[in-house]
């Protein structure tokens, strides 16, 4: 369990990951760049866009600024851009990775995942994956949003095994027996949309612990996150939330209120269905 902003947990293949940072899904990206430069000022290690975001430029020109501001280097910090599900294709997955390689202005990612399993077109992508992987240009893959059968199937021919599986992931939506898969496969569980994209703000449940510790409810979900081993990237535009959600490390859930909080599960999503989507712009 990581125990500040900056703690890491180890993925599967040795390589060290914040176990919290910040999502930049449906950011603008004109505002992007002093978004991601304040995060990384406030002490946020990992960004994760993607490239269907349409701000990557903003996170490499955000990270520049703080890197200029600050006495960080590039390999202190973790970066993690997805492939989108119209160029899944061996060709078009080496061709998106360059291409987010250059807006973002890197010479390499941290980490890259295949966004979404689109109905089975993810088996060329992570060949490419897996090459730019064993090339060294990646320095970890994963995949986003698969569900226990798409692991299964990829599992059959893969050579390397995902570090991650980022998925949604918050109180309504425990996702159990993924977990527990994930968990035997040593695959790190990673949640996006943490706090229900703002739908438990005001959930009473959670508001009565919160009000115990003197805490929001956005933190006392954060913590719940963090306890239960789950890597999280809550997103925030504003700087001062930024560090509301990192202030979540000096207090502890009991087990009453982590058993509270775990029978909140309705497998309710705010997102598409991972079976169901094969979305494609």
């Amino acid at each position: 369990m990581i125990n500040h902003l900056q703690d890491t947990i180890t993925l599967n293949n040795g390589l060290q990951m914040p176990g919290m940072g910040l999502g930049v899904f449906q950011i603008e990206s004109d505002t992007t760049a002093e978004i991601v430069k304040n995060a990384i000022e406030v002490g946020y290690r990992s960004i994760d866009t993607a490239a269907i975001y349409g701000n990557e430029a903003g996170v490499g020109e955000g990270i520049r600024q703080a890197l200029t501001s600050t006495d960080l280097k590039r390999e202190d910090l973790f970066i993690t851009s997805k492939v989108w599900n119209d160029g899944l294709s061996y060709e078009e997955t080496i061709a998106a990775y360059e291409e987010s390689l250059e807006k973002l202005g890197l010479d390499y990612l941290d980490l890259y995942l295949i966004h979404w399993p689109g109905k089975h077109k993810y088996e060329e992508a992570w060949k490419a994956l897996e090459d730019l992987y064993e090339q060294g240009k990646i320095k970890a893959i994963g995949v986003c949003n698969f569900h226990m059968t798409h692991l299964q199937d990829l599992l059959k021919t893969a050579r390397i095994t995902p570090v991650i599986n980022q998925v949604e992931f918050h109180p309504r939506l425990q996702q159990a027996e993924l977990r527990s898969f994930c968990e035997e496969h040593n695959i790190q569980l990673e949640a996006w949309a943490p706090l229900m994209q703002g739908g438990l703000l005001e959930d009473e449940t959670i508001s009565k612990i919160a009000e115990k510790y003197g805490k929001t409810n956005a933190q006392v979900i954060l913590r719940w996150d963090v306890q239960n081993g789950i890597v999280t990237i809550p997103k925030s535009v504003r700087k001062e939330r930024m560090i509301q959600n990192a202030d979540i490390f000096d207090f502890l859930l009991t087990d009453e209120e982590m058993t509270l909080i775990n029978a909140m599960n309705l497998e309710q999503r705010v997102g598409p269905n991972p079976d169901k989507f094969d979305f494609v712009l």
